[in-house]
């Protein structure tokens, strides 16, 4: 019997993406379970398939293997950012964070404030994570004791934190967009200002007249007055708590990883812990490994800070493997790559040729569960592309970010959407629809291909630098 394998059909290579989708939709939306168990099955009907085309058992498990190892760091960040938070409320940290905000924050300018604020972080750190899971923390206690729902308040510092992964040149994707597409990344940042923009102005204008609905009246003072006055005979509040955050973000400012940053953030928490709340190092350890459990007696300071630890974080640890042990096999087998070719084949104009690229980037952070993923198989497979069509590469790079960038905080399975569900306690099916940047941008990318709206063209010493890629002869499928 031979043992070459045989070419996978588009037909095929759609079953386990069909197979994932209906299961998902049943096992979430009809059972109201999580996503595990779908993900896993889906990865078996992948292997099911690639085997059948002869596809050897090792190949099929090294792409399980590879897919897990490009996340390793994010989940490795994703663990400390749990020991941080269980440190960081039994610390006192993040209840003064909260105590300050509703002290200080009116609700009718929340929502934005929140907005520019994540936005300040992350454009100053390049990381959505860090921002999550520090200012983003504290803003979802204050949106509660606000009396705003915490699906728009999340909405918002998803959008600010991901207005920093996407424009700062601190950020891992900002800088590897460009380099897939074949840009610097300055000419990119610059190229992503014209989608962008009218995004934020957007999302502004929207949180805004959210904001409003919460503004006078609409607030239950009482309950702010009981949170603020629980917190304070919970906890020592002083203004000196707010340092550890602000140590964190000029960490990762000055270029330190984000992996050692936010470890010395959960160092920082445990001796605020010991030293100006007086937690014995018993109490320490288990707000680090189990998380924090609030005993106040008032349910919404409790609900609002039982939470963190290492246990919490490992639930989305093992939604994310699953995830990435799918996306790995469609990978490492071709069938991602078959799927993205039949996309272009039907790519008739510039338009639709961003429009594709935009949401193969959306669909492969929903079938690849990686951010990273997301950009680079897109950026590899529509690359010639948009040289063939005399397009500048930072008209790629712009449509790797708008889409695979933005996109990856709304799929709850995705490493990201995993991670901000966790993170911000809030599923992203919730805050998708209130997460107005991210749902805008890939919007405005695609109203700009199809008008030619700042879709630059090369230049004739650009094509002469690009060579062949460029000659405006038709890309082969």
């Amino acid at each position: 019997m031979s043992n070459k394998k045989k070419e996978i059909k588009l037909g095929i290579a759609l079953i386990p993406v069909l197979f994932l989708i209906a299961s998902l939709s049943l096992v979430i939306a009809v059972l109201k379970q999580e996503p595990h168990i779908p993900l896993i099955c889906a990865a078996a009907v992948a292997a099911v398939i690639a085997i059948i085309h002869k596809h050897p058992w090792k190949e099929i498990q090294d792409g399980m293997v590879h897919g897990i190892t490009l996340a390793m760091g994010a989940i490795l960040i994703l663990m400390i950012v749990g020991t941080m938070i269980g440190t960081w409320i039994q610390g006192g940290i993040v209840p003064a964070m909260i105590y300050y905000g509703l002290e200080t924050i009116s609700p009718g300018i929340f929502l934005i404030a929140t907005l520019i604020i994540c936005s300040i972080v992350s454009l100053g750190t390049g990381s959505s994570w860090s921002t999550a899971g520090t200012v983003g923390v504290a803003l979802i206690g204050v949106g509660k004791g606000l009396g705003i729902p915490v699906s728009v308040v999340a909405g918002a510092i998803i959008s600010g934190a991901y207005f920093g992964d996407k424009m700062s040149p601190l950020s891992d994707t900002t800088n590897l967009a460009p380099a897939v597409a074949g840009t610097d990344v300055f000419s990119h940042i610059r190229h992503m200002v014209y989608t962008t923009t009218p995004g934020y102005i957007i999302s502004l204008i929207l949180y805004g007249l959210i904001g409003a609905r919460f503004s006078g009246g609409a607030i239950n003072t009482q309950n702010i007055e009981t949170i603020c006055n629980t917190l304070k005979s919970n906890f020592f509040i002083h203004p000196i708590l707010l340092l550890p955050p602000i140590l964190v973000i000029v960490m990762v400012i000055k270029k330190i990883p984000p992996l050692p940053a936010l470890l010395g953030g959960t160092v920082i928490g445990a001796l605020f812990s010991w030293l100006v709340q007086s937690r014995s190092l018993v109490d320490i350890i288990q707000a680090a490994k189990s998380g924090y459990a609030s005993t106040t007696g008032v349910m919404m300071v409790d609900e609002l800070l039982t939470r963190g630890g290492l246990d919490y974080m490992m639930n989305t640890v093992a939604l994310i493997m699953c995830a990435l042990c799918f996306g790995g096999i469609m990978e490492k087998t071709g069938m991602l790559e078959v799927i993205a070719k039949a996309l272009l084949k039907r790519v008739k104009s510039t338009g639709s040729l961003v429009a594709t690229t935009i949401f193969t980037c959306i669909g492969m952070n929903a079938i690849a569960s990686d951010q990273y993923m997301a950009i680079v198989i897109p950026g590899r497979m529509y690359k010639n592309a948009f040289d063939s069509r005399g397009l500048h590469p930072k008209n790629l790079s712009r449509c790797l970010e708008d889409s695979g960038t933005l996109s990856s905080p709304l799929i709850p399975w995705n490493s990201c959407g995993a991670f901000m569900g966790a993170t911000l306690g809030v599923n992203p099916l919730v805050y998708l629809p209130f997460a107005f940047l991210n749902l805008t941008n890939p919007l405005i990318s695609i109203l700009y291909g199809y008008t030619g709206i700042t879709m630059e063209k090369l230049k004739p010493e650009d094509k002469k630098r690009k060579g062949s890629g460029a000659n405006g002869k038709e890309i082969e499928d």
